[in-house]
């Protein structure tokens, strides 16, 4: 069962550790390997999962999954979580370090979802119009198509949301036609 609370916290731990020993851009590395293996290996996260597979045995599975590709300091800190009996919130507390780093070093998420694929001149061009129209300098893209959008472009931006899509602009226009604006303006 997920517990944020629980993943933020160890989370934390794992970042102040690697800031501490100087290994921090090591161990991102590793969470982010982690988290493509969570994400593409349904099975791994069932193993971690499992309340019939004794702690051993998950030890030996995670020692034969990670031994030898990840950081001494990541390395150790799977073994301390199955040793915790807490190998089960191993995908939330990736996710959590990956946030908690990108907070640390000031990288903004920004997601762009347009109706087709955008190249690699307008994603930077986006970028810097974001640069330029906010205090959000280290930038990462993060782009998406959704092709019931039509056209136009979703942008967010941390609490900021621009819908400059066609989509949008249609449902606004029913609903100008469901409360009858337009009736209301005539008389």
């Amino acid at each position: 069962m997920p517990n944020p609370r629980l993943a933020t916290r160890y989370a934390k731990s794992l970042l102040d550790l690697s800031i501490e020993k100087g290994q921090l851009e090591e161990v991102y590395a590793d969470m982010q390997w982690l988290e493509k293996v969570t994400k593409t290996s349904p099975d791994f996260v069932a193993v971690l999962r499992s309340p019939v597979i004794k702690a051993d045995k998950k030890q030996k599975i995670v020692e034969a999954v990670v031994g030898g590709k990840v950081n001494a300091i990541t390395g150790g800190f799977t073994n301390l979580l199955i040793a915790k009996g807490r190998e089960s919130n191993l995908p939330e507390i990736i996710t959590s370090f990956i946030a908690q780093y990108k907070g640390y070093k000031n990288i903004f998420i920004v997601k762009l979802t347009t109706a087709t694929p955008v190249d690699e001149k307008l994603k930077g061009q986006i970028i810097e119009q974001v640069r330029k129209t906010s205090d959000m300098y280290n930038i990462e893209l993060q782009t998406s198509v959704n092709e019931a959008l039509i056209g136009g472009f979703v942008l967010q931006a941390g609490d900021k949301l621009v819908d400059a899509s066609i989509a949008y602009d249609l449902h606004e226009i029913a609903r100008q036609f469901e409360n009858n604006d337009f009736i209301y303006k005539v008389r």
